[in-house]
C-alpha cells in the first residue's frame, strides 16, 4: 500500500504489489542459501523482502518503507531514492529479486531521473529520453551484485518490444551467462491493464549468445522457472526482429517466411515510399476546432476555416470524400479547424473569438502559451492518406480525397513514390501487411494496438513471389495469435 498524498498515490509512483506466488516463486529461485544476500530495490510494503531474512529493501515512499520494516523485521530497510543509495553503497549481494515501479517517462523526471540515467551510463547502458523507470532499476540493481549472482524479476510486457527494451536486454546478454524471459499471456496483475512478464537471469560477469523464452498462456509458479520454449539467437533478434522479442510468440513457420520476405530485395516497408507523421498539435482542441453552426453563428469566413480529421472514431472505412466531409457537416460535428497564420490580417469576427473567454482560456495552455502567435496552430498539412495511431481489429488506412487535415490523433502520410504506392496500397487489407502491422506495433490497455511513426514506416509489403508461396490461412491464425496476446480477441 502507498500513502495519501499525490506524490506517492499509487499510479505516480508505479506501485503495484506482487501476487504471493509470484514473489514467492522469484525468491525461492534467487535465493540458493539462507546465507545469500537479497536486494529488493523498491520493496513496496516488504512482500519480497518477508521471504528471505537475510535481506535488504529500498523504497521511498515513507509509509510502504514501515511497512517493510513491520512486514519483515529480519530485513534491512532503507527509505530513500534508490538511485542515490546504489551511487553511494559499498555493498554487493548474491541476488536480487522484485517488482520495480512502472513509471511512465512523463512523471519519471527530475533528480531520481537524472541520476538513474547517469547511473546507467556509467555501467554502459543508454537509455533514451522515453524510457520508463523499471528498466534503470533493473541495469541498476544488477550493478550491485557479485560475480556470479542472480536476479528475478517482474517485468511490464513492454520488456518484448519497447525501443528502450532493447538497451536493456543488450546489458542483460553481455552480462549475465543465463537470460530467460518467461512471457505470461493471462495478466498477473487482473485489475490492471498493463500486461507483465517475468525477468530470470544468472551468472552475473558472463555473456550470453541467445536469450532463454518461455511462452506459456498462465503462469504456474513453482521453485524454477519453467523450461524455455526456444532459445532466441541474439544476433537473429537484433538483425531481423529489430531487438524485438514479439515475433517470437509466433510459430517458427511463420517466422520462418516472415523473416524470408523481409530478405527478399524486392519486398518494401512503407517508409520506402511514404513519409509518416503526426497531424499537428493544436494546443486546445476544443477552441480551435468549431461546429459549423458555431462557424456561421460566430461569423467567422470560410477562408478561416479547414475541415480536419479530430480522431480515429470518424474515419471512414475507404477515403475521406467530399460526402464524408459533408456528413460532418449535416452532423455538425466539431470539424472546422481554426487555421491562422503568422501575419495574417484578421476579421473582426476571428479577433472577437480569439478575445472571449474561451480564447483567453486557450491561450494559457502549454502549447498556446509557448508559440508566438498563440493562436497559430503549426504544421497543419493536407496528406495523402490518413492512418489510424491507435487501433483494434485492424490497422486504418483511408485516402484522402477531400484534402482534410488531421490532428496528432492520427498519422499524416504523404506518398513520396507515386507509382510504389500505387502498386503496395491495394495489398493494405491483404493477411501478411495485417500482421506486419501487428509485429511493427504494440499493445496498449484495453487490447489496442499502437504505432508510433517510426513503427508504422516499416510496416511491410512482400514481394509478388512472398505472396505466391504463403497461405492465408496461416497468417490470419498468426493475426488471431497476437490479437489474443493483447487481449483484443478476450
Amino acid at each position: 500500500m502507498v500513502g495519501t498524498s499525490p506524490e506517492y498515490s499509487q499510479k505516480r509512483s508505479g506501485a503495484y504489489f506482487t501476487p504471493g506466488g509470484v514473489s514467492a516463486a522469484l525468491v525461492a529461485w534467487a535465493c540458493r542459501k539462507s546465507t545469500d544476500r537479497l536486494i529488493d530495490p523498491s520493496c513496496g510494503d516488504g512482500q519480497f523482502l518477508a521471504l528471505h531474512r537475510n535481506s535488504v529493501g529500498i523504497e521511498q515512499n515513507p509509509v510502504s518503507a514501515h511497512r517493510a520494516i513491520e512486514h519483515a523485521p529480519g530485513a534491512l530497510v532503507h527509505e530513500g531514492d534508490f538511485f542515490t543509495w546504489a551511487l553511494e553503497t559499498r555493498e554487493r549481494f548474491e541476488c536480487a529479486a522484485g517488482n520495480p515501479p512502472f513509471i511512465r517517462y512523463q512523471t519519471f523526471k527530475g533528480d531520481m531521473r537524472r541520476r538513474a540515467l547517469d547511473l546507467c551510463l556509467h555501467l554502459g547502458v543508454r537509455f533514451s529520453g522515453l524510457s520508463s523507470s523499471w528498466a534503470p532499476f533493473i541495469v541498476a540493481t544488477a550493478g550491485l551484485l557479485k560475480r556470479g549472482g542472480r536476479m528475478a524479476f517482474v517485468v511490464p510486457a513492454e520488456i518484448g518490444h519497447a525501443p528502450y527494451a532493447a538497451p536493456l536486454l543488450d546489458y542483460l546478454v553481455s552480462s549475465f551467462s543465463t537470460v530467460q524471459i518467461v512471457a505470461v499471456r493471462r495478466k498477473l496483475f487482473p485489475a490492471l491493464s498493463e500486461d507483465c512478464w517475468l525477468l530470470y537471469t544468472e551468472g552475473f560477469g558472463g555473456k550470453a549468445d541467445k536469450i532463454d523464452l518461455t511462452v506459456v498462456d498462465e503462469f504456474v509458479p513453482g521453485r524454477t522457472p519453467p523450461k524455455p520454449t526456444m532459445q532466441v539467437d541474439v544476433g537473429e533478434w537484433r538483425t531481423v526482429w529489430n531487438r524485438r522479442l514479439r515475433p517470437y510468440l509466433l510459430p517458427s513457420s511463420v517466422r520462418a517466411l516472415y523473416a524470408a520476405a523481409l530478405a527478399d530485395p524486392h519486398t518494401h516497408r512503407l517508409a520506402d515510399f511514404a513519409t509518416v507523421g503526426i497531424g499537428y498539435v493544436s494546443g486546445d482542441n476544443d477552441f480551435f476546432h468549431l461546429r459549423p453552426s458555431d462557424a456561421k453563428r460566430l461569423r467567422i469566413p470560410s477562408a478561416f476555416l479547414q475541415p480536419s480529421l479530430r480522431n480515429g472514431r470518424a474515419m471512414p472505412d475507404k477515403q475521406i470524400t467530399r460526402a464524408t466531409v459533408e456528413d460532418w457537416t449535416r452532423n455538425d460535428d466539431p470539424v472546422l479547424l481554426l487555421r491562422l497564420t503568422r501575419d495574417q490580417q484578421l476579421p473582426t469576427a476571428v479577433s472577437n473569438y480569439l478575445d472571449s473567454s474561451a480564447g483567453r482560456e486557450a491561450r494559457q495552455g502549454y502549447k498556446c502559451r509557448n508559440r508566438a502567435p498563440w493562436y497559430a496552430v503549426p504544421d497543419v498539412q493536407i496528406p495523402d492518406f490518413v492512418m489510424s495511431y491507435m487501433s483494434g481489429r485492424n490497422v486504418n488506412l483511408v485516402r484522402n480525397a477531400a484534402g482534410v487535415s488531421c490532428t496528432n490523433s492520427l498519422h499524416a502520410i504523404r506518398v513520396r513514390d507515386q507509382a510504389l504506392a500505387s502498386k503496395l496500397l491495394p495489398q493494405w487489407s491483404s493477411p501478411f501487411v495485417r500482421l506486419s502491422c501487428e509485429l511493427e506495433g504494440h499493445a496498449l490497455g484495453g487490447g489496442m494496438l499502437k504505432l508510433e511513426p517510426r513503427e508504422a514506416g516499416r510496416i511491410v509489403f512482400p514481394s509478388t513471389a512472398t505472396i505466391r508461396q504463403t497461405n492465408d490461412d496461416q497468417w490470419e491464425d498468426a493475426i488471431g495469435s497476437l490479437q489474443r496476446w493483447r487481449h483484443y480477441a478476450d
